[in-house]
């Protein structure tokens, strides 16, 4: 074995990767709010559970994100409330894979002796001690500049994750070369691979930010280039650095995997049995959630009978299913998923079927989360629409005018400080304003409950578009 190396004196920059759609978890997910922001195990979202899981002052230096410029608000409001304080927010303006997302992390970091721990914020852990372990194995070889990639051992042959072939053991503790990767393979191919112990690709890394620059500047010194280029002109706010967005599009949208790993000599691999779960299909929720006496998992309001081995979960309607077997049914306000579970791993393909057909379905969730709080559509015409709307405590709308609608505000809940033209009133529940087109006014909640109203647009034109912002709290210089 190689000279024991003094883990006490390393410290760990976790950087926490936040992109994609989840498209395999629709309905729940959508592209402006992707499945790690959304409570999907607990009352937690997976973002903020693995912040917290990463928050170890002893072992982790303040973490790095990388993720979608469209959800910095939603990163801001969880590195708040999880009362974590980032290294950096790097804030891309399209998703350009896990490659770019790391190295921008590593082209960024400014302590020479820190190491980078790579992790997609929508995985779970379930074993943090045996997490914990494998971590701590991996450590000497990252710090003698080897990419370590956690291997899972597996229990089934699942079709839905990457495998990793292992190579000879290298002189540490419980870490070994790699041999070669296996992406998705049938089921008969994952039995043969499993067979051979073969193990599945969790995408979690630790590095030497040094030693993955190296390696990158050799293997892909174009993207390096670019990379460089996106960060230098960058802008930088109070809520994150945005990249470089024309630069940023012309990169390769490429994997860590296959820019670094298949091609370094320096990769290796730790053996761990942690309860991994990458969260990435309605199949894999229900094996990671706990079951009832008939193999079910149900949530929300649900009645089943007659029923085996399902998934049924409603955030909306109530949802009653008789005399189904294996089956994932998903039921949100506007949408609803039915299918086998095992056809859960294609759910993204009919996604793009109902992108095409309906695309806000895809994109936007019944209640559109905004930084002030969210708003929900409950009736609409031609010429009117009704919002419920929810204003967090010590946040406020933008000062806004509106040229084609007027407006009409119900308190339902809690107190609202309105500014009308030359009018600034508290108003409290069933308490109500008139807002007239064309007039400044701005809603902010001074309490320290939700405000919740209901709000009646009239007007000849109703779309979203129709806003013009004086001042905003959150820097946004057009409507969201």
């Amino acid at each position: 074995m190689k000279a024991w190396c003094n883990v006490a004196t390393i410290k760990i920059r976790p950087v926490i990767l936040s992109g994609g759609s989840g498209t395999r978890l629709w309905p729940v997910s959508r592209v402006k709010a992707p499945k790690q922001f959304i409570p999907l195990t607990g009352e937690e979202n997976l973002f903020t559970s693995t912040l917290k899981s990463c928050s170890d002052a002893e072992l982790f230096l303040p973490p790095a994100i990388v993720g979608n410029e469209g959800h910095k608000f939603l990163i801001h409001d969880a590195l708040e409330a999880a009362h974590i304080t980032p290294a950096a927010v790097f804030l891309e303006p399209v998703g350009r894979n896990t490659a770019a997302a790391a190295l921008v992390a590593a082209l960024s970091e400014t302590d020479p002796n820190a190491l980078h721990l790579v992790r997609p914020s929508d995985h779970v852990i379930g074993d943090p001690q045996a997490w914990r372990e494998a971590l701590l194995q991996a450590v000497c070889a990252a710090k003698d500049d080897y990419i370590v990639l956690f291997g899972i051992k597996p229990d089934c042959p699942e079709t839905g994750y990457g495998y990793i072939l292992k190579g000879d053991a290298l002189s540490f503790e419980n870490v070994l070369r790699i041999s070669s990767f296996k992406e998705k393979p049938d089921v008969k191919t994952a039995t043969a691979l499993i067979a051979d112990g073969a193990l599945w690709n969790s995408g979690i890394f630790l590095y030497s930010p040094r030693a993955l620059v190296r390696e990158a500047k050799r293997l892909a010194p174009d993207l390096v280039k670019q990379i460089q280029k996106a960060l230098d002109k960058g802008i930088k706010d109070p809520r994150g650095y945005s990249l470089d967005a024309e630069t940023y599009r012309d990169m390769p949208n490429e994997p860590f995997d296959r820019v670094i790993m298949e091609n370094t000599s320096r990769g290796a691999v730790v053996p761990c049995s942690m309860e991994w779960n990458d969260v990435g299909s309605w199949q894999a929720l229900w094996q990671s959630t706990d079951k009832d006496n008939d193999g079910n998992v149900t949530l929300g309001s649900v009645v089943s009978v007659d029923t085996r081995n399902s998934y049924v979960r409603s955030e909306g309607p109530a949802v009653a299913v008789l005399g189904m077997e294996d089956v994932a049914v998903v039921a949100m306000r506007d949408a609803v998923l039915v299918t086998p579970r095992s056809k859960t791993q294609s759910v993204k393909n009919l996604v793009a079927a109902v992108q095409q057909a309906i695309p806000d379905l895809t994109q936007n969730h019944a209640v559109m989360r905004r930084p002030w709080g969210s708003y929900e559509g409950l009736a609409k015409g031609k010429q009117f629409q009704v919002k419920h709307i929810v204003v967090l405590p010590g946040r406020s709308l933008s000062l806004q005018m509106h040229h084609h609608r007027a407006e009409h505000w119900i308190i339902v809940e809690g107190a609202a400080k309105v500014e009308c033209g030359d009018i600034e009133k508290m108003l409290f529940p069933n308490e109500s304003i008139y807002i007239p087109k064309g007039t400044t006014h701005r809603l902010t909640n001074p309490g320290i409950i939700d405000l919740h109203l209901i709000e009646v647009q009239s007007g000849d034109y109703l779309g979203e578009d129709d806003i013009v912002r004086y001042a905003d709290n959150y820097g946004r210089a057009e409507q969201g």
